[in-house]
């Protein structure tokens, strides 16, 4: 954890290789980009509401996998499989030039879902915890994938436009922060060319036809942590014979927040949630363990130590409160923030204002604070990859943002089983920022 802090403190400060962006004629490389779309965009509407029925656990992705790896051959692309268990790589070789990394995601969430929507996952399956849940792509990496594979075709739509080789890779276990660490365990960077630029995108509940394009830091440091309190267990009409594990988790959740109330800096951002407590089977028996699921989320290095260091300290207490035995704490999950390259992010900004209009473009600078969820992406950027952009492309017709809030409802965000993105223009939207993204360091002159 130590190292991992330090690692990203100096990435924070380490100078930039230079970037120089070719010429390249934007309207005409949209009006290209367009063109395809308007041969493929039915296509890969159908293979959005596929995917979307049919989503898949992390690391478990292999109806998915396949059905990409199947639509990159037949594009052309050299496709290896079971890259860190069930990712791929894509290669496509087109002369000399810079390798381009464009990255999707593949698995999905369990959660129900709860859109209504005609194509709405109905799937079950098993958890890693062994106990049936539901499915549902309720983060939107089904558009993600419609639009990679929209971007691939695109892109050798007009192979005269650019030259080099595309790194198209579809990581799994994104949800979890695990599948970037797991292709790059399994050769990523050594068995594949190391990409000179990387582009990676996420739909949000923004409106259509947006994008946000941030310098610096994106996305927030996640850090998973597992606790189970031990205690003993008893009649429920003898607490005086138990130790009870559901009063220590329960002091747990409310102590472990004066964690960000009086130990965080409060003029930066951290987050500690308790996503999941469960304990005991019924009502008149005193469990003997209680097992919580907690996820943190900050910016800062130091305020990362502090929230991480904060936890533990405050499980142990509890638990000597409790003359409880020590409880058990895991760490199994962790991702940096991603660090998007600031000369990188102002080139393809301006890009994208000249093709989509620059009410429709908003560059975010450094100064202002990133997104405050999380993306192993970061892994992939940290592992050696010089020049890296993730967008933010939004997915909401303005007409449902109105909505909501006439109705004083909060807009259903990623991982809500609401979450409803629609996919004309999102998917179209992707499409253009990714391909024109991969020009603008492979195109031009």
């Amino acid at each position: 954890m130590i190292k991992g802090l330090l690692l990203f403190a100096a990435a924070l400060t380490a100078p930039a290789a230079a970037f120089a962006a070719p010429t390249l004629d934007v309207p005409a490389a949209k009006a290209k980009i367009d063109a395809s779309l308007a041969k493929t965009y039915p296509d890969l509407e159908t293979l959005y509401k596929d995917l979307h029925t049919h989503p898949e656990l992390a690391f478990h992705e292999t109806r998915t996998a396949t059905l990409l790896a199947a639509r990159m051959r037949k594009l052309g692309f050299t496709v290896t499989e079971h890259v860190g268990k069930t990712g791929l790589v894509a290669l496509y070789k087109n002369g000399t030039g810079p390798t381009v990394l464009v990255r999707t995601e593949l698995d999905a969430l369990p959660v129900e879902e709860k859109t209504g929507l005609p194509y709405a996952s109905t799937v079950k399956t098993i958890g890693e915890d062994g106990k049936e849940t539901f499915v549902d792509h309720a983060c939107g990496h089904d558009s993600h994938m419609a639009w990679w594979i929209g971007t691939a075709e695109a892109l050798l739509a007009m192979k005269d436009q650019w030259h080099g080789t595309l790194m198209f890779i579809a990581q799994p276990a994104e949800e979890i922060v695990a599948g970037a660490k797991a292709m790059l365990a399994d050769g990523l960077y050594s068995k594949f060319p190391k990409p000179d630029y990387g582009f990676a995108a996420h739909v949000d509940p923004s409106p259509i036809g947006t994008v946000a394009v941030k310098q610096g830091v994106v996305t927030s440091a996640s850090d998973t942590i597992l606790i189970t309190f031990k205690g003993v267990g008893a009649h429920g009409s003898m607490p005086d014979k138990s130790i009870d594990p559901i009063i220590e988790g329960a002091h747990f959740v409310d102590d472990v927040q004066t964690v960000i109330s009086r130990q965080k800096d409060p003029q930066k951002f951290g987050v500690v949630t308790v996503g999941s407590f469960h304990a005991g089977t019924v009502a008149n028996i005193i469990s003997d363990h209680a097992d919580l699921q907690l996820t943190l989320r900050s910016y800062d290095p130091d305020v990362r130590k502090v929230l991480n260091d904060g936890v533990v300290t405050t499980a142990n207490a509890v638990a000597m409160m409790a003359h409880a035995p020590a409880p058990d704490i895991r760490h199994p999950f962790a991702a940096d923030p991603v660090l998007n390259d600031s000369a990188l992010a102002a080139n393809t900004a301006a890009i994208l204002k000249t093709a989509l209009g620059d009410a429709n473009v908003d560059l975010v600078p450094e100064t202002k604070p990133g997104w405050t969820a999380s993306e192993d992406y970061s892994e992939l950027v940290n592992a050696g990859m010089p020049h890296s952009v993730y967008f933010s492309i939004g997915g909401y017709a303005p007409e449902t943002i109105a909505k909501y809030k006439a109705e004083g409802k909060p807009l259903p965000v990623n991982h809500s089983p609401f979450f409803a993105p629609v996919p004309e223009p999102t998917i179209r939207t992707g499409v253009e920022t990714l391909a024109l993204a991969v020009l603008s360091v492979a195109g031009g002159k």
